[in-house]
């Protein structure tokens, strides 16, 4: 393949716990790369979503972005929470754009402000910013005017954007915005890739989604999933057992149900998105373990993936 003239490069998602950011990647890319939930602090990795297009209208070299969809940044009260911010900082210091989206209906506050303080201080000096206003499609237009005016306190960024992640609308002059600031620069992940999660990491994604549906309280924030097992059988069957762990005995009944009817409703519903991603027929076997205040011990964190450093996470 020829590569002269290809154009390639990073685009962080940033901004607070619940302001759509997920959503936004998946619209981005035009598939299904991150979960989402209305829970603050699902994202718990640097999720990076692959996007293809052609030079100008489709033809030319090519440009890859690579959108690093972000956990929301937050005044963390665990060590998973200090390690998850660490792990934004990161992410935002060394791209091509950076991109601060902000939740418009909910109003723009100090949590924002926190958010545009850090990402100054971290991010280098000639990095370009895109401020994006989310959730237009549940806003009057007068509500857009006020929010992009209150946005624009927030520091002097080269586009503000008001966009819905939810229903597209906006995305593609983001999309348009951040192809146009790609460097020439190598192809990172090979044609046709949209995720860098391997399967069985993705797979433990979607099974922890289904069930942050269904909890409420301090229990979505308790629950991890890791793919304990992962195999493609010659008949073509993938057969799959995930371990969904929680902190207390207490969680542990309320995730399972009564009768085991959560738990089973969540295994069906991920099985069949599986399914319906990866084109083929799923056996899905869930488990409950405990693994008490996992949030706050350095080891317990470590052993359920999330290590020390940001790129471990």
């Amino acid at each position: 393949m020829n590569l002269e003239g290809y154009r390639s490069g990073f685009a962080a998602i940033v901004g607070r716990p619940n302001v759509g950011k997920s959503t936004l990647v998946n619209q981005l890319v035009g598939e299904k790369v991150a979960i989402t939930s209305d829970k603050p602090q699902t994202t718990r990795s640097a999720i990076r979503g692959v996007l293809e297009t052609g030079d100008k209208n489709g033809i030319g070299p090519g440009v890859q972005v690579v959108f690093v969809d972000t956990p929301g940044y937050h005044k963390p009260r665990t060590l998973l929470g200090e390690r998850l911010n660490q792990l934004v900082r990161s992410a935002w210091s060394d791209v091509e754009v950076a991109i601060f989206v902000v939740d418009g209906e909910s109003g723009i506050g100090r949590g924002d402000e926190r958010v545009a303080q850090d990402l100054d201080s971290s991010r280098a000096t000639d990095t370009p910013v895109f401020l994006v206003v989310n959730k237009v499609d549940r806003m009057s237009k007068d509500q857009i005017i006020d929010s992009l005016a209150r946005a624009s306190s927030l520091g002097d960024y080269e586009e503000y954007i008001p966009v819905s992640a939810l229903t597209g609308d906006g995305v593609d002059i983001v999309r348009d915005l951040v192809v146009a600031r790609m460097p020439e620069g190598p192809m990172y992940y090979p044609p046709g890739t949209r995720r860098d999660q391997p399967p069985p990491v993705f797979v433990a994604e979607l099974v922890r989604e289904k069930l942050l549906a269904r909890m409420h309280d301090e229990i979505p924030h308790s629950i991890a999933v890791i793919t304990d097992e992962y195999e493609e059988r010659e008949d073509g069957l993938l057969a799959i057992r995930a371990l969904v762990y929680v902190e207390r005995d207490s969680q542990k009944g309320i995730v399972i149900g009564k009768k085991g009817e959560t738990m089973k409703q969540v295994g069906t519903e991920a099985r069949e998105e599986i399914e319906f991603l990866f084109g083929q027929k799923v056996f899905l076997e869930l488990r409950v373990k405990v693994e008490k205040d996992w949030q706050r011990r350095s080891h317990a964190l470590e052993r359920l993936g999330f290590g020390h450093h940001a790129d471990d996470i």
